[in-house]
């Protein structure tokens, strides 16, 4: 009985992380996934089309003051001339911030 308890505690606990896992994955997909259907088009590999001295990379955007994920979200409501406002009917504040931190995570 004893060992029953514990391979099922042990096959719990594995199942547990293993899902863990998978949601992590899948949370990180959602950002690059919305990434590549709202930014990439002017932002191929965190560059810029429109102006090449504002990258998505970490050393351009905080030479524009933008070091934190809010930040981004506040760019992606409110951009500079030649970038597009992505209002809250466009990008949900949720995906606002997955595409803020993917930004955050990908391109150092």
């Amino acid at each position: 009985m004893k060992l029953v308890l514990a391979v099922s505690l042990f096959l719990l606990v594995v199942c547990a992380l293993a899902t863990t896992g998978m949601t992590k994955e899948k949370e990180k997909g959602k950002g690059e996934e919305l990434f590549k259907k709202h930014c990439v088009a002017c932002h191929p590999d965190g560059k810029n089309i429109v102006n090449p001295k504002k990258t998505l990379y970490k050393k351009d955007l905080e030479a524009s003051k933008i070091k934190t994920t809010e930040d981004i979200m506040k760019v992606l409501r409110n951009p500079g001339p030649g970038m597009i406002k992505f209002d809250e009917k466009t990008i949900s504040e949720k995906d606002a911030r997955e595409i803020a931190e993917y930004i955050m995570k990908t391109f150092k």
